[in-house]
C-alpha cells in the first residue's frame, strides 16, 4: 500500500504554497504547548522545496517554538491542575513525572536535552510552568535545545537534497510502516510495564 508515498507528495506540494511559513509557524507555535505532531514534519519537505531557505525556515520554526513553550509554561504555571487528567489519559503520566524528577535534577538544563527527545516537548514546557522554573534560563534552554534540532535537520536536508529526496521517495512507504509498528509496540510495552 502506497499510502505514505502519496501523503508524502501531498506534503511536499503542501511546503511549496505560498502560506507554507505561517503554517510552519502555527505548527511549530502549538506543537511546544499543546499539538501532537512535531514540525519536524512540515519544516523538512519545506526545506527540500526550496533548500535556499533552510536556514530561515530554521529560525522560524525555532522562534515560534520557544514562544509555543513560553505559552506551554504559562499553562503549567496558571493551569496545571486543569491540564494534569489530560497528561494521564494521553498515557503521559510517566513521562511527565520523569521530566518532572529531570528538572529537579539538572534544572533548566534539562530544555537542551529535550528539544532531541522522543517525548513531547510540551511536557517539557508544562512541567517548567508547573515547578516555576526561572524564565530567562527556560527560554536559553529552550533556544539552544530546540535551535540545535531544527537546524539541524534543516541543513541535513539541505546538504543532502535531491539525494534524500530519492531516497523517501523509494523507501517512506516501508520505513513508515515500520516506524507506525514500532510506536504501537512501544505504546503497548509502555502501556503494560507501567
Amino acid at each position: 500500500m502506497n499510502i505514505f508515498s502519496s501523503l508524502y507528495d501531498r506534503v511536499i506540494s503542501w511546503s511549496k504554497h505560498k502560506y507554507a511559513p505561517y503554517y510552519l509557524f502555527a505548527l511549530s507555535f502549538g506543537e511546544s504547548s499543546f499539538f501532537p505532531i512535531p514540525p519536524d514534519v512540515m519544516l523538512a519537505p519545506m526545506v527540500l522545496a526550496q533548500r535556499h531557505c533552510a536556514i530561515r525556515y530554521a529560525f522560524l520554526t525555532t522562534v515560534a517554538s520557544v514562544l509555543g513553550g513560553l505559552f506551554g509554561y504559562w499553562i503549567g504555571t496558571v493551569a496545571f491542575d486543569w491540564i494534569y487528567p489530560y497528561i494521564i489519559q494521553f498515557g503521559y503520566e510517566n513521562a511527565y513525572h520523569q521530566i518532572e524528577q529531570g528538572f529537579k535534577i539538572w534544572g533548566f538544563w534539562i530544555l537542551f536535552l529535550a528539544g532531541f527527545t522522543p517525548l513531547p516537548y510540551k511536557l517539557f514546557t508544562i512541567a517548567a510552568g508547573a515547578l516555576h522554573v526561572a524564565l530567562l534560563p527556560f527560554i536559553l534552554g529552550s533556544l539552544v535545545g530546540r535551535g540545535g534540532r531544527f537546524f539541524l535537520v534543516a541543513v541535513l536536508i539541505r546538504w543532502s537534497g535531491v539525494q534524500i529526496d530519492k531516497l523517501l521517495r523509494r523507501y517512506v512507504d516501508r520505513v513508515s510502516w515500520f516506524i507506525l509498528l514500532f510506536i504501537i509496540l512501544l505504546f503497548a510495552y509502555l502501556k503494560f510495564k507501567f
